[in-house]
């Protein structure tokens, strides 16, 4: 059996085919056409080229940056924008005739992770992107959860937890709410606190190059993010106790954030309590195209 996995993305769309044990069998990386009738002419070409280059049909399966209305069946909340508003499983299950998976691109991480990622084998697994933004997901023995109302793993846009005093109406995000978690450890957010408390960079990678050569400013600036990372992880362990929480995205990368990990996180949970494994993932930026591929599991 083969496994076709989509990641659509605002400037490219890779497809991935992977084989029965998860062998990948073919890739490629195209331009994304910003406009939905390209787009699907473009998924559509994509799936019949591999088909053609390996010489067998599969499955497939797409992760989107946004999710699909289980009450209307139309793409909702993508960046992508011109993709909203349309019924894509639908009317790409039409052009390929056999029927096509949707998933949110975070779900798809996380599946990817939990079946033969970082993760594998593990029951309920959150797997969370902490890069430009804050995205997460959950799987459950290897597929999404993405509950009733579609946005199951929403927790970047949920309130910081156990806010400070001077933590509170501080930040202001995209999706119009105040303090989201996205705002605080998103790597967008680490450099905003950097510099807001008087440093001057750019990137996350070159306040971790000042926190090595003992930069104070950037030394207090990592500690506040690692206190506020783990009281939005403990938040997710109170309520949904994981077996495993695998991070992706660019902050994923410092590595002086898991040996920190464990102990800031039973500060907050429940019972001062926790041995909840926080891991890097195993497959990087190819991580939710392959979730996607997965999203047909065995």
């Amino acid at each position: 059996m083969m496994r076709m996995g989509i990641d659509l993305g605002g400037t490219k769309i890779e497809l991935v085919a992977l084989g029965e044990e998860g062998e990948e069998l073919y890739r490629k990386r195209v331009p994304t056409p910003r406009e939905y009738e390209g787009t699907l002419q473009t998924l559509t070409a994509l799936v019949q080229e591999a088909e053609a280059e390996l010489g067998m049909s599969g499955t497939v399966g797409i992760g989107i940056p946004g999710v699909v209305s289980p009450f209307t069946g139309l793409v909702k909340n993508a960046n992508s924008t011109w993709i909203n508003g349309h019924p894509l499983d639908q009317d790409l299950g039409q052009r390929l005739n056999r029927e096509i998976r949707v998933a949110n691109d975070a779900n798809c991480f996380a599946v990817s992770e939990a079946v033969d990622g970082a993760a594998a084998g593990k029951g309920v697994v959150f797997g969370v992107i902490i890069g430009t933004g804050c995205g997460a997901g959950v799987a459950i023995n290897g597929r999404v959860h993405a509950g009733g109302n579609g946005i199951g793993g929403e927790w970047g846009h949920n309130p910081l937890p156990w806010m400070r005093a001077d933590e509170f109406n501080t930040t202001q995000c995209f999706c119009g709410n105040a303090d989201c978690i996205e705002t605080f450890v998103s790597g967008t957010g680490f450099v905003r606190d950097f510099n807001a408390h008087g440093g001057n960079a750019k990137t996350g990678n070159e306040i971790m190059a000042l926190v090595e050569q003992g930069d104070e400013l950037a030394i207090a600036a990592f500690e506040r993010y690692m206190d506020r990372l783990a009281r939005s992880l403990a938040h997710v362990i109170n309520v949904l106790d994981p077996d495993a929480i695998v991070l992706g995205g660019g902050m994923s990368n410092v590595e002086a954030i898991y040996p920190k990990l464990p102990a800031l996180l039973r500060k907050y949970v429940l019972g001062g309590e926790c041995d909840t494994p926080v891991v890097p993932n195993r497959f990087g930026c190819s991580s939710g195209v392959r979730g996607a591929a997965w999203l047909w599991s065995k």
